[in-house]
């Protein structure tokens, strides 16, 4: 829930510029990051800046690709089309198949297997988009470091997304025969969103001062939570103007959009691709780019498997940054899967239309807005690895009380009555109390998100913060395709969404455990 859903994507807030005139300052992985109190000591290094800083112009250019990037995440991934494409493209399909087949079941048994077979197949597209990203990232991010030039490589994945995302728009519900094709775009967007992530990602050490790239990244990854706040505020101004005073009561959605035939949530797509154009433009234009090496792209892609080769052999010889990447790997798929499919979840259960998950939406990013900024705060006075470890204590506990909620219970054991039609905003029991819980991993993902990158910072070695980074994003999507398989495999298995979520809690509980035996310091490099 969330943007996450990056989400998933990696960005973060990195800490300020440490004080102290002895240097009691951890310099590694680009900037000069304050030890927290009753920390491990570590050894000081420096990291040299840019050799020419970027305009402000370039710098505010490059943060405004997060902008233009986000509503994909989060309209299309995170909130509206997932829940759609789940609960009523493949859930109508289905429902029709299983009456056929079982005549002697009764309503809502059918209509929970077809609502458990809708986030199955979400599930599916996901994973599929995960295993491709792991595949291709570090080879693709490798050969960019070897070539020199970065944008080339953005402006083909960003394509990527373009017409992943148009190609939305033929998601017809009375053509269950485009499933197939419209999981294909899904996937193909994914891949070319996330890619295109891990290269802007990179641009960030050469365009400002190492004591400035927490203020930059900071600002890019906020920049990120209003894109994706002021387009569900869009979404639900187009699919529920009354609510926002734009017309009368009962009014249909605007631009004469058809909501029988689901057109809101269908042009939510090519929205997102005009929208992604127009944003990203600036960073083409204003944000400078590598230096090309004068490779070819056959002779830059050997040298970066070579790279990427030597960089994972060297990796043995770091057991307390490589048990962090690891960690990080499984609780960040954790984090991933409870962003992706809390809205899938609560649509399911409540069966709530596009403005209801519309405002679910805006409430979660805005917390996540004040969560990322807790993040940095709570990173300069604890200490980055603390930071984390609240963080996912608050999305594993929160996560536990989300799955403690059906449509006739909460808590587990406390049967209540089920939500009636016509009910207002949020009106019953069990849906306020999955909101609570919901709340609360909206307040905890941006500092878990943000101090997880600082933290890649402070454990790297003296020279070779761009190497861990490069490992950092290869870890934060090797296995992202994991959790969205297993849910899809319990889910199907069980016919239960319920139970098809219990994969979040194993993913957050087994990389909290892990984190537990990294100590925050840096690495002594090995020559």
């Amino acid at each position: 829930m969330g943007s996450a859903a990056r989400h998933c994507k990696i960005t973060a807030h990195l800490a300020k510029r440490a004080g102290g005139p002895q240097g009691d300052a951890d310099r590694v992985g680009g900037g000069s990051m304050a030890i927290a109190r009753n920390e491990l000591a570590t050894s000081a290094s420096t990291v040299s800046a840019p050799q020419v800083e970027a305009s402000r112009l370039g710098q505010v250019s490059w943060a405004l690709f997060d902008w233009a990037n986000q509503p994909f995440f989060t309209i299309i991934t995170t909130f509206i089309f997932s829940a759609y494409f789940a609960n009523v493209l493949v859930y109508q399909q289905e429902l029709t198949a299983l009456k056929a087949a079982y005549p002697d079941k009764s309503a809502t048994e059918l209509s929970q297997l077809a609502a458990a077979a809708g986030q199955s197949a979400w599930a599916f597209t996901q994973s599929a988009s995960g295993l491709l990203i792991a595949l291709l990232s570090p080879f693709l991010g490798a050969m960019a470091d070897a070539a020199g030039r970065r944008k080339p490589f953005i402006l083909v994945s960003q394509l990527v997304l373009v017409l992943g995302c148009i190609a939305l728009w033929w998601a017809r519900p009375d053509r269950a025969d485009t499933i197939g094709l419209i999981s294909l775009a899904v996937i193909a967007a994914t891949i070319g969103a996330e890619i295109s992530i891990v290269f802007n990602n990179a641009f960030l050490p050469n365009i400002v001062r190492p004591e400035r790239m927490g203020w930059l990244s900071g600002f890019g990854w906020g920049m990120g939570y209003l894109g994706g706040l002021v387009a569900l505020f869009i979404v639900l101004a187009i699919a529920r103007p009354s609510l926002l005073g734009l017309a009368p009561p009962g009014s249909p959605p605007l631009l004469g959009l058809d909501p029988a035939a689901y057109e809101v949530e269908r042009l939510i797509g090519p929205a997102s691709a005009l929208w992604l154009i127009v944003f990203v433009a600036p960073m083409f234009l204003f944000t400078p780019d590598g230096k090309a090496t004068g490779l070819g792209q056959v002779e830059a892609a050997r040298q970066g498997i070579r790279t990427l080769i030597g960089t994972l052999r060297k990796l043995r010889h770091y057991r307390n940054p490589l048990l962090y990447l690891i960690a990080f790997m499984i609780y960040n798929d954790g984090l991933a899967a409870v962003i992706a499919f809390g809205g899938v979840y609560a649509s399911a259960t409540f069966r709530w239309p596009t403005q209801t998950l519309g405002v679910f939406g805006i409430m979660l990013t805005v917390l996540g807005v004040a969560g990322a900024f807790l993040g940095g705060w709570l990173d300069d006075r604890i200490g980055s690895k603390r930071t984390v470890q609240a963080a996912i204590l608050g999305v594993t506990i929160a996560t536990l009380g989300i799955l403690s909620v059906s449509r006739t219970g909460v808590l587990f054991v406390v049967d209540v009555p089920e939500p009636l039609d016509g009910r207002g905003l949020f009106g019953s029991l069990q849906e306020q109390v999955f909101m609570g819980f919901a709340l609360l991993v909206g307040i905890c993902m941006g500092p878990m998100q943000a101090a997880s990158r600082t933290l890649i910072g402070r454990l790297a070695p003296q020279g070779m913060s761009g190497e861990f980074y490069g490992l950092f994003a290869l870890s934060g999507r090797a296995t992202t395709f994991m959790a969205p398989f297993l849910i899809g495999v319990l889910t199907g298995l069980s016919g239960s969404n319920r139970l098809g979520l219990v994969v979040v809690l194993v993913f957050l509980v087994t990389g909290f455990t892990l984190l537990w035996w990294v100590r925050e310091e840096q690495a002594q490099r090995v020559h």
